[in-house]
């Protein structure tokens, strides 16, 4: 079993545990469940630089990232470094996030949030709303086409945004429907943790110009980017790049300056 299948074993046992504690009900009473979406994907369109930047405490592939900031720290300097939107890893046990960090995000700043985390159930869709999420991603290496389209439908209709992360032009073509926003090509193969622009580049093509592209993992510098741009990609998810600085805010302003 490699690592994303065992994510998911764990993942839906969590599910399960959290939907016998907190009802439905308790999640659409929260204070953030009828506030509008800010839109990520306007912001793409309306960027010259396109960074989505992400607080990401560790991973599977490289353990501890930081522990050492705040989560108020590190999106204020996100938001202040002039982000289009931050990406909050809700995920405990592999990724060292949680629901909290998510709330506390929102309770910061006034950019688009991404509620990153393996989704396999729509309760998990519930829970971003009511954490003052704007968008979710849906994976689409662990999910069938008939769930892409539930999952998704679901999240539109409580008014989120998708961004939909693909690997290659397999997982690309049981995706595509209109109720995606953006399509994220991984640059990480999830099952190997290989990382290769190449992913983005190879896939660029076949996404409908529908939809906004973003490219995500292993961009670690401006030539990344400036080499990406030409293939038609917005959006550009950073995290470990900035996180694993002294300051996060500090090295996502010089990096958007400098583009």
């Amino acid at each position: 079993m490699n690592i994303l299948d065992k994510i998911i074993v764990d993942k839906r046992q969590e599910v399960i545990l959290k939907k016998s504690i907190i009802p439905v009900k308790q999640l659409e009473a929260s204070v953030f469940f009828g506030k509008k979406t800010i839109s990520l994907s306007q912001n793409l369109k309306n960027s010259n630089t396109g960074i989505i930047a992400e607080h990401k405490r560790r991973s599977p592939s490289k353990a501890e990232i930081n522990y050492s900031f705040t989560v108020e720290e590190v999106v204020k300097g996100y938001e202040n470094a002039g982000a289009c939107g931050i990406s909050v890893l809700t995920d405990g046990k592999y990724f060292g996030g949680s629901l909290d960090d998510l709330l506390l995000a929102r309770a910061s700043v006034a950019i688009p949030l991404l509620r990153k985390e393996f989704i396999v159930d729509e309760y998990q869709i519930l829970e971003a709303k009511a954490h003052g999420a704007d968008l979710i991603l849906l994976i689409a290496a662990v999910l069938t086409r008939e769930e892409i389209k539930s999952l998704s439908e679901f999240a539109k209709s409580l008014g989120l945004e998708v961004l939909l992360e693909v690997h290659n032009q397999e997982e690309l073509e049981k995706s595509i429907m209109q109720s995606l926003d953006m399509i994220g090509v991984n640059n990480r193969n999830l099952k190997t943790f290989e990382v290769s622009l190449e992913f983005s580049k190879q896939l660029a093509d076949q996404i409908p110009n529908d939809f906004v592209k973003v490219s995500e993992s292993g961009i670690s510098n401006i030539e990344a980017i400036k080499e990406l741009k030409p293939f038609g990609y917005k959006g550009f998810l950073i995290g470990e790049n900035f996180m694993k600085t002294d300051n996060a805010g500090k090295a996502a302003t010089e990096f958007i300056q400098g583009l």
